[in-house]
């Protein structure tokens, strides 16, 4: 059982960046792979990136290139660093740890 906080989300304009973090409590988070997904209106939720336990990363098509998954185990933290950012983006965007999910933050790109 652990407790996940996404950060990081906010408004921006298409071609611009932001890094969203996810917090995590427990102690099983350094032997665990971590994925991001979104959820954009009237979609279903979307695998958009993980990463291993051994730092190994994958990538959705639609953000390969732009987006980067990286981990920091001392800081019980997963980030998702996005770049060139589109309209397409615009979702809320969550963590999982296992079957534990974070409460999602937004992520809206204008044009």
């Amino acid at each position: 059982q652990v407790q996940l906080v996404e950060s990081g989300g906010g408004l921006v304009q298409a071609g611009e960046s932001l890094r969203l973090s996810c917090a995590a409590s427990g102690s099983i988070f350094s032997t665990n792979g971590l994925g991001w997904y979104r959820q954009a209106p009237g979609k279903q939720r979307e695998w958009v990136a993980t990463i291993g336990v051994g730092s190994s990363t994958n990538y959705a098509d639609s953000v390969k290139g732009r987006f980067t998954i990286s981990r920091d185990n001392a800081k019980n933290t997963v980030y998702l660093q996005m770049n060139s950012l589109k309209p397409d983006d615009t979702a809320v965007y969550y963590c999982r740890l296992r079957s534990d999910w974070g409460q999602g933050t937004q992520v809206t790109v204008s044009s």
